[in-house]
């Protein structure tokens, strides 16, 4: 599924109008990698931080190269469980959420 550059205008300024669609989006994310749809997960996380921190912050960030996150934030995308950890936790800061997980 290829996102459109109209789809991801909107979802950018849907962000700066609603923090709270920031919020169910990384919560989404979340879910997404727990639930095992760690494709999905990836690309949501890459337009949640074109729309937030933006690339660049993000490297600066978690001290990882900035074309090193496009590819892992890509459908194709491997990231570590380090780097997720790292790329979750700057985007709570920028945020300001926390991430709690409930069983059922």
């Amino acid at each position: 599924m290829s996102i459109t550059r109209e789809s991801k205008e909107t979802i950018n300024s849907r962000v700066q109008r609603e923090p709270e669609f920031a919020k169910a989006l990384l919560d989404e994310a979340a879910s997404l990698f727990l639930n095992g749809e760690p494709e999905t997960a990836r690309l949501i996380l890459r337009d949640l931080v074109n729309a937030t921190t933006g690339f660049e912050t993000l490297a600066n960030e978690t001290s990882l190269p900035s074309k090193s996150l496009h590819r892992m934030l890509s459908a194709k995308g491997n990231p570590t469980m380090n780097n997720l950890t790292a790329i979750f936790s700057v985007l709570r800061k920028h945020l300001n959420v926390s991430l709690e997980v409930y069983t059922i």
